[in-house]
């Protein structure tokens, strides 16, 4: 089981130290309070991973989820805090917390125009978007010194290489871990190449302690915080779709009115604390998904063993700066094998999703188009007011948007007249 839970860590352990030196270089923090907001990182990552898995008081749908410091929300973050300050990016990631609970009860009301049809779109656009971001630690961003080095298109290659190679070789157990066996491949194989700085993982100290309220007490500026709150209703949708989905990768019969609310619990509760130590807004993490329909381990509890290991991980520091010498491209390969599979998965989902009606098809189309738009084309809605357009840019959101507008409209909406009007005529011929 703990072998599995590494596993996890390993696969989704350069998101929360990616965010942290994102954070750190753009908002230019010193390398203490970056060592701090690391090991929170590590810390809430573990603590929500913990309640998602296990479900405390309604707080967590009882599945195999891990969580981590989300990329939109990031980005949403850093703009609070370059506009409005550190203390006010703090605040707004509390109130927006808080604002999970306060719309929850409607939000639930509404699942039941969240079919099959718009979750396994929402999936779609989801797994294309992972795929891409997985891609990018592999060759860099285009126009950026370095993109697409051979070296590291020949790391991120091999490390496929070798989880499939180890995929086909073994059974059983060595078979469930062959992606972690294909990570410690890739970065050994780098290693080989003169691809990693060991330096920089036995310098410092042994223990590293979260700091509570790291940039002073937050300020709460409801305005400020708006932008953060409208993602978070893209962000419940988008938890609809990965509970239902991971439902369905372990085999398990849920209760979407029951269990989705509480994956949206367990986030926010997740982000209220992390709000508290200087994070970002915390969301349920899409990799672990994939790593749970390539192994076939199905049990929460190896998620719960992961979310152990995190916290450890934020604790110890040198087990920290050992894996943030694990080379981008390296975590990238097994990156974009284990997020494809999410796209498989949403495949699936669409093709119980009967296709074969034209309205379906046309409403999965649209929602395709519109949603991959800023994924495919970034940059494309630079033209537009910035709070709108950090909100056009997440083709998830409008991904999903659009497919249950379309939903409504031709399955709600357009039955319901053309019911009327079938019976004004007969009462009319009557």
């Amino acid at each position: 089981m703990l072998l599995f839970g590494i596993q996890h860590v390993l696969v989704m352990a350069a998101t929360p130290i990616s965010a942290i030196f994102l954070m750190s270089a753009t908002l230019r923090l010193d390398d203490g309070l970056t060592v701090k907001l690391l090991s929170a990182a590590f810390v809430l990552s573990g603590i929500g991973s913990l309640i998602q898995s296990l479900g405390p008081w309604k707080f967590g749908p009882r599945l195999p989820f891990v969580m981590l410091p989300g990329g939109a929300p990031l980005i949403l973050f850093l703009a609070i805090a370059e506009q409005h300050g550190l203390r006010t990016a703090t605040g707004a990631v509390i109130l927006t917390a808080a604002f999970y609970f306060l719309v929850l009860p409607v939000f639930s009301r509404l699942l039941a125009f969240f079919p099959a049809l718009v979750i396994g779109t929402m999936i779609v656009i989801v797994g294309v978007n992972l795929v891409k971001v997985g891609a990018v630690l592999v060759t860099g961003r285009p126009g950026s010194p370095g993109f697409a080095d051979t070296t590291n298109l020949v790391l991120g290659m091999a490390t496929i290489g070798f989880t499939v190679v180890f995929y086909l070789l073994f059974t059983g157990v060595l078979r469930q871990l062959a992606v972690m066996l294909g990570l410690l491949a890739g970065t050994t194989l780098a290693a080989l190449l003169g691809r990693m700085d060991l330096g920089s993982a036995v310098e410092g100290g042994l223990v590293s302690l979260p700091e509570a309220m790291p940039f002073g007490s937050p300020q709460f500026n409801l305005l400020a915080a708006l932008p953060l709150m409208l993602y978070s209703l893209a962000s419940m949708a988008e938890a609809t779709g990965q509970t239902v989905i991971n439902a369905e990768a372990v085999g398990k019969d849920i209760d979407r009115r029951t269990a989705v609310p509480a994956t949206v619990r367990g986030d926010a509760l997740t982000s209220l604390l992390g709000g508290c130590f200087g994070l970002p807004l915390m969301v349920t993490s899409g990799e672990n998904i994939g790593i749970v329909r390539v192994t076939g381990v199905r049990s929460r509890y190896v998620t719960a063993a992961a979310g152990v290991v995190l916290i450890a991980i934020g604790f110890l520091a040198p087990v920290t700066r050992a894996i943030s010498v694990i080379p981008s491209a390296v975590v990238g390969g097994t990156a974009m094998v284990v997020f494809a599979v999410i796209t498989v998965l949403g495949v699936q989902m669409l093709g119980r999703s009967d296709l074969d009606r034209h309205t379906h098809t046309f409403v999965c189309a649209v929602a395709l188009a519109l949603g991959l738009l800023p994924i495919l084309i970034p940059g494309v809605y630079a033209g537009f007011p910035p709070n709108l357009r950090i909100l056009l840019e997440s083709g998830v959101a409008v991904g999903a948007f659009v497919a249950a507008v379309l939903n409504v409209l031709f399955h709600h909406v357009r039955p319901g007249i053309a019911a009327r009007l079938a019976t004004s005529r007969t009462e009319s011929e009557r």
